[in-house]
């Protein structure tokens, strides 16, 4: 029997729309920091809550979004967020105080949030059910393809023609976004009819279905938080900087090996398979990043923990969409993606106050213990729960 197509353009163009989106958020998240402080002289408490309010706008608005979305029509909110994602980006010009530039923050997180959840919705619904696995790793590649250039273009253009050019270049990455997202065609669903009372409820904001598996999500999210915020750091500290920025590209060139494989074996024989080895490749990759002493050491972890957490992420993504109903997917995409962000936000918090106590060494030491603990969690927020609906139908057919 022949596969289904994955590879439609449809397929293409919402995980380019995906990546533009990814590609902008990179190229100011490494960046505005620096800005903040060098152009707008503001103090680095300030240049921080760059991050954090972009954060916390997105994560707010990503479970209204998912129920506008279900409302309103999958198109329809695509276009208005990549529209809002993309206006925003203009508007990175005009602030000349740190207040100014924390509003245009806070606007462009809401379309970052809308736009992540429109796009993680409809690529759903655009690759087959039985490759559903294999093309969520794909779609999500075009996330980690981002968070390796992203970077790299924000510092090159703030560095040689300053932060004009940095800004010009977000808004045409960010209208990238827009062209892509116009030519994707969405299936038609029928809104979902309820009552006006009901609109703001806590059930038509989150998606139960998707809780355990966020849940998991969220918390090992905290570990990989420790590697975007310090790793770099732990690298000056080892006398490795030389080689830090490499640091994602192994990351990401292990993803694009491996993703061929991972995806299939998820959708022939189910999450358990690939979830319980990647938690224990990323726990493995921690304990050899913690003991690094040179660029070998240091650059396996990042395979191993490319393989490991890069392999998890569209995992857990894929999990949360199929435990939902058709219609409720855009809910359970915006709460997997905002309980998974509040675990990044955390995490970037927690471990830096931790970091503070004790050597980075010692620091990534720890998690990966704490990485093993998400074995525990994985097993009795998903394996134990499904065993229990299969012993069910056994005993019934047994009876029968």
């Amino acid at each position: 029997m022949e596969k289904p197509k994955l590879w439609t353009k449809d397929f293409i163009s919402i995980s380019l729309s995906n990546f533009f989106v990814f590609f902008t958020f990179y190229i100011l998240l490494v960046t505005l920091p620096s800005y903040a402080i060098d152009d707008l002289h503001s103090s680095a408490s300030e240049a921080g809550l760059m991050s954090t309010i972009f954060l916390l706008s997105a994560i707010i608005s990503r479970p209204i979004a998912g129920q506008w979305m279900e409302r309103a029509g999958h198109k329809k909110m695509l276009l208005i967020a990549v529209m809002l994602f993309a206006g925003a980006s203009i508007f990175y010009f005009f602030p000349r105080t740190i207040t100014g530039f924390l509003f245009i923050r806070l606007l462009h997180g809401v379309g970052f949030g809308m736009a992540t959840t429109a796009i993680g919705t409809i690529v759903a619904d655009i690759i087959p059910a039985s490759r559903r696995g294999e093309g969520m790793g794909y779609f999500v590649l075009s996330t980690n393809m981002a968070m390796v250039l992203g970077p790299f273009a924000g510092l090159m253009a703030i560095q040689k023609w300053g932060p004009h050019m940095l800004f010009t270049l977000a808004i045409i990455v960010a209208m990238g976004s827009l062209i892509t997202g116009l030519s994707v065609k969405v299936k038609r669903h029928q809104p979902i009819q309820v009552e006006v009372r009901s609109s703001f409820s806590f059930r038509s904001l989150i998606e139960p279905s998707a809780v355990p598996i966020s849940t998991v999500g969220s918390f090992l999210a905290i570990v990989y938080s420790s590697l975007l915020s310090f790793v770099s750091i732990y690298a000056a500290q080892i006398h490795l900087a030389s080689v830090s920025s490499i640091f994602f590209v192994v990351y990401a060139v292990v993803l694009l090996i491996s993703r061929p494989f991972t995806g299939k074996w998820i959708d022939q024989y189910g999450p358990n398979v690939i979830t319980y080895p990647c938690i224990l490749l990323f726990a493995i990759g921690m304990f050899i990043l913690s003991q690094a002493g040179g660029a070998v050491m240091f650059l396996v972890s990042a395979g191993l923990i490319g393989l490991g957490w890069g392999t998890l992420f569209p995992t857990f993504q894929t999990i949360a969409i199929q435990d939902a109903e058709p219609r409720k997917r855009g809910i359970a995409t915006a709460t997997f993606l905002s309980i998974y962000d509040t675990g990044i936000a955390l995490g970037s918090l927690i471990v830096g106050i931790i970091a503070a106590k004790m050597d980075y060494s010692s620091l990534y030491f720890l998690c990966s213990f704490y990485v093993l603990i998400g074995l525990v969690l994985f097993y009795f927020l998903y394996t134990r729960k499904r065993k229990a609906p299969a012993k069910q139908r056994e005993q019934l057919s047994i009876e029968k």
